[in-house]
This record gives C-alpha cells, sequence and structure tokens, in this order.
C-alpha cells in the first residue's frame, strides 16, 4: 500500500496547483492505517516538515496553508503505511523536481520487487 500511496500521490503533481487542491485529491488513507500516518504528505527538502509542508486533508484546517506548486520547488513526497493494531510499517519518500510539463525523478535507486510483493 505504501507504494501505491507513494505513486499515487507523485502522478497528481502539477505545477500550478494549490496546496489545499492536493491535498484534496492525494490518495486516501484506508482506515485503521490513519491513526500511523506521517505528519504530511509532500514537504521541502532539509531535516525535517521543510517548507512546503503539504498537510494531509484531514489535518488541513489544524496545519495546512495555501501555496502554489511551482517549477524549480525540489519535493519529498512522503508515504507511510502502518495499521494501528500491528507492530510495523512501510515509509517510503521519493524526491522530485517540479518542472513546467510536470516532476522529474531525482531519486534514483529503484524498489525490490520481493519487498513490494511483485
Amino acid at each position: 500500500m505504501a507504494a501505491d500511496q507513494l505513486e499515487s500521490n507523485i502522478a497528481l503533481l502539477a505545477p500550478g496547483m494549490s496546496f489545499r487542491e492536493y491535498s484534496r485529491r492525494a490518495w486516501p488513507i484506508p482506515r485503521g492505517y490513519r491513526e500511523n500516518r506521517y505528519l504530511d504528505i509532500v514537504h521541502g527538502c532539509g531535516m525535517t516538515g521543510e517548507w512546503p509542508l503539504i498537510a494531509h486533508d484531514m489535518d488541513w484546517d489544524d496545519v495546512g496553508y495555501d501555496g502554489d506548486i511551482e517549477p524549480g520547488m525540489t519535493l519529498c513526497v512522503e508515504a507511510y503505511i502502518g495499521h494501528r493494531d500491528g507492530r510495523e510499517g512501510v515509509k517510503l519518500e521519493e524526491q522530485v523536481l517540479i518542472t513546467e510539463r510536470g516532476i522529474d525523478r531525482l531519486s534514483t535507486y529503484g524498489y525490490d520487487d520481493e519487498l513490494l510483493g511483485s
């Protein structure tokens, strides 16, 4: 599920889209996993939670703020899936550069098919 969440949210990124619209359209975290969600869907590069931080739709009223996805931004797209009753979860992150025509992936290391369940 974490890979699905990540890939879906990467595919949504587009120059000119507002942070709010992106948050509304992001991959919906299933019940049972929401309690353990990561802090944000997307953040800027840095140590933690760097600008821009795009909050989950369910958290928007508390921590969301307006802005637009713009060409030249380097963004980290986050995914964490761990069931509230479980002891483990999967966290993935990819870095992308927003361009005039969409995105360029900056992360180059692929996923292990066995770990993805392929």
